[in-house]
């Protein structure tokens, strides 16, 4: 009995992990970095800002520009004045408008198959197709060496932007964390 008992609660564990994965997967922008392999970050303490993101709303971009401030301290750099920084940052925010077509089919109903094929019942076939647009929001974030004026590293984020200011605030949090999780680049994981 109690085989049973348990084998029934790791499947219904194991529905809610993926239900859980799943509805949150609909909500996580995706981001994509790269750096150069070439450099090595661990010789960067400093960072300055030489453009801060527009294109959005002003709460927007100073959320932006506060988590990557939060980022870049917790990986233990410092924002200095551009002059004196190792390496500077420069954010851009886009928006495009996307549509998603959707095609419905109205009758004939297919009730069944008879003797000779399939019958029908209803109305002759209709067709109708609903256009939904939707925007786009894209941020990317760039780093340059300022001793070699060179690109080392870049993020880019992007996601149909929300409805609301709160799932806004969301997206950017979420985008932001998920572009410097494994910042920088070259590090060990953790517990090597």
């Amino acid at each position: 009995m109690t085989r049973l008992v348990h084998k029934r609660f790791v499947q219904i564990a194991a529905t809610a992990a993926v239900a859980l994965a799943v509805a949150g997967c609909a909500s996580i922008p995706r981001v994509q970095t790269e750096h150069d392999p070439s450099v090595d970050f661990a010789r960067y303490q400093t960072y300055g800002w030489r453009e801060k993101p527009s294109g959005g709303t002003a709460l927007a971009m100073q959320r932006i520009v506060t988590r990557i401030d939060e980022q870049l301290r917790a990986k233990g750099w410092r924002q200095v004045p551009v002059a004196e920084a190792d390496v500077v940052l420069a954010a851009h925010v886009a928006t495009h408008q996307e549509h998603r077509l959707d095609s419905f089919y109205d009758g004939p109903m297919w009730t069944g198959w008879g003797w000779y094929g399939p019958w029908a019942w209803g109305p002759p076939m209709g067709y109708r197709t609903q256009v939904t647009t939707y925007t786009v929001g894209t941020l990317v974030v760039d780093m340059f060496d300022t001793s070699t004026k060179r690109a080392v590293w870049s993020a880019v984020a992007d996601d149909t932007v929300p409805n609301t200011p709160a799932k806004i605030n969301a997206d950017i949090d979420a985008a932001v964390a998920r572009m410097f999780l494994d910042f920088p680049p070259g590090k060990a994981p953790p517990g090597y």
